[in-house]
């Protein structure tokens, strides 16, 4: 016989499940942009996991004595969700770092948008970048993989049992950083060493033809031609985008063995 019966401490027990999804939610990729989906869609998305994951999560005694003591508890499954979704955030600003460094060689660095991911102004190519790596995080299924590791988490972390490694988490923090810059190089390389070896050209030739204005000259060169090299390339976005999946895996690992007790 099914027991459908609901107490209060059921509902307690939901309500922290609710905090650690609707916290992962507001800031993981995908689902965590600005305005898109409305936020509306992102509360109703939050409550319908939470409902499913109810049943699912084991069940453990929540041990407090007041309502401070159970707003500490909303304070850590809060801490929870926000450190899983931001480990799996972080690294699409990868993205953006190689954006910011193919504009500055371009020429194009003064042009900027509104990203709806880290909520800052980045340029144009980071966009384009931003963007495609969402493509590809859709079409490869990316997604699904962020939100089985927030269901997992409830296993490896039990509502109320995290316990927040702070040696573990500066440690992932810092091994990101180091990846960070190099990841982002390897993306934006071709065009970074293209325009280098334009710039070595145009320096000489500055040299050897002084009456000709070069910088008017090489602005429009290094347009194009970075921009052909753009266009020759993009069929890479495709394996920087997998090689940035397998980081944010790691990096949602990591965060997840620094919390767990």
């Amino acid at each position: 016989m099914i027991d459908y019966s609901f107490n209060y401490g059921d509902l307690e027990y939901f309500l922290l499940i609710l905090m650690r999804v609707a916290s992962f939610v507001a800031v993981a990729p995908v689902f965590g942009m600005q305005g898109v989906p409305p936020n509306r869609v992102k509360i109703a998305m939050a409550v319908l996991i939470s409902i499913l994951l109810y049943g699912m999560v084991p069940m453990v005694p929540l041990e407090y004595d007041t309502v401070l003591g159970y707003a500490l508890i909303v304070l850590r499954e809060v801490l929870v969700g926000i450190f899983l979704g931001l480990s799996a955030q972080i690294v699409t600003t990868i993205t953006a770092f190689a954006g910011s460094i193919v504009d500055m060689q371009v020429g194009l660095s003064m042009v900027s948008l509104f990203d709806p991911i880290s909520r800052n102004q980045i340029t144009i190519t980071g966009t384009l970048y931003q963007y495609t790596l969402l493509a590809m995080m859709l079409i490869s299924g990316m997604y699904r993989f962020i939100l089985g590791a927030l269901t997992d988490s409830f296993t490896l972390i039990p509502v109320n049992g995290a316990v927040f490694h702070t040696e573990s988490l500066v440690a992932t923090i810092m091994t990101y950083f180091t990846n960070y810059i190099v990841i982002g190089f390897r993306i934006c390389l071709p065009v970074f060493i293209v325009t280098f070896i334009i710039n070595i050209v145009l320096g000489v030739l500055a040299k050897v033809a002084p009456q000709m204005n070069m910088f008017a000259v090489g602005i429009q060169i290094k347009l194009l031609v970075g921009l052909a090299i753009m266009y020759v390339t993009c069929i890479m976005l495709g394996s920087a985008s997998n090689f940035i999946f397998r980081y944010m895996q790691e990096m949602l690992a990591g965060f997840t063995r620094a919390m767990m007790p």
